[in-house]
């Protein structure tokens, strides 16, 4: 990589599905310098053994925290948020870590059907960070969750809209809808890429809720605390992936929206 950045705000996701908190980041934070890794040899994790999840989010922290001097560190991915954000902050004390959750809590209050759907992964659905979402935030609320695999897969593809993602979505809400849901929580970072097609699908009465802007937010309150700031010229973005960088790059470029100049390869 030429040019490294000296300190950076870390991001990392099994793959790509991270640059739709990412995208958040950069409106929010446009001066920070972000080094985003996308685990795309492991992905998805949402099939994985949590061990090898929290094997992998160690060793991506560990190369953020302590090769790329992070100062803070975005997991991006709400099953690595599941399983590895605590030990994450056990280990790395000094460095503050954010981690993504299903926004439960918007949802009961946006819902007015008193019904609310969740898209995310096994990995996710069955943590115990889930199950005390749960109990805190869905009082009176039924919650119906629906695992959703393959939908990964299509998004890390760049299929966004083809015949296969269309189907799998209809085949995935099409239940949460019949039970009266009218809010559905987009439980992983790939799914708000498939927001368009999947608005289409629910009808506009449906609320999506994506958590990236609320994670953006909690992300520079932590910076703002830490005096963590930014300089104030504009940042960059400097990624990486575990998989092959040619292979990673054209579905990463589609999903950022701008071109990719470099892909670096994670050797972790």
């Amino acid at each position: 990589m030429s040019d490294p950045l000296s300190t950076v705000l870390g991001v990392f996701d099994s793959g790509v599905g991270g640059l739709s908190v990412l995208r958040e980041l950069r409106v929010l934070l446009p001066h920070e310098n972000i080094v985003y890794v996308a685990d795309s040899a492991y992905v998805p994790y949402g099939t994985k053994p949590p061990a090898l999840i929290r094997d992998r989010s160690m060793a991506i922290a560990r190369f953020l925290v302590e090769k790329r001097h992070a100062r803070a560190v975005v997991v991006a991915c709400n099953t690595a948020t599941t399983h590895a954000v605590d030990l994450l902050r056990r280990n790395f004390a000094s460095v503050p870590f954010v981690g993504m959750e299903p926004a439960i809590k918007p949802a009961a209050a946006a819902t007015r059907s008193r019904v609310v759907g969740v898209l995310a992964t096994d990995a996710t659905l069955d943590g115990e960070r889930f199950a005390s979402l749960m109990r805190r935030h869905a009082v009176g609320i039924e919650v119906l969750t629906q695992s959703c695999p393959g939908l990964v897969e299509q998004v890390e593809a760049g299929d966004l809209s083809g015949p296969r993602t269309i189907d799998l979505l209809q085949r995935f809400t099409a239940p949460l809808i019949a039970r009266g849901a009218d809010t559905i929580v987009l439980g992983c970072t790939h799914y708000p890429f498939l927001k368009q097609p999947l608005q289409g699908l629910v009808g506009p009465s449906v609320t999506l809720i994506d958590p990236a802007a609320a994670v953006a937010r909690q992300t520079a309150r932590v910076l703002a605390e830490g005096d963590r700031g930014a300089s104030g010229s504009a940042g960059r973005v400097v990624f990486f992936t575990s998989g092959d960088p040619s292979v990673v790059r054209p579905s990463l470029e589609r999903l950022w929206g701008e071109p990719v100049l470099e892909v670096n390869r994670l050797e972790v």
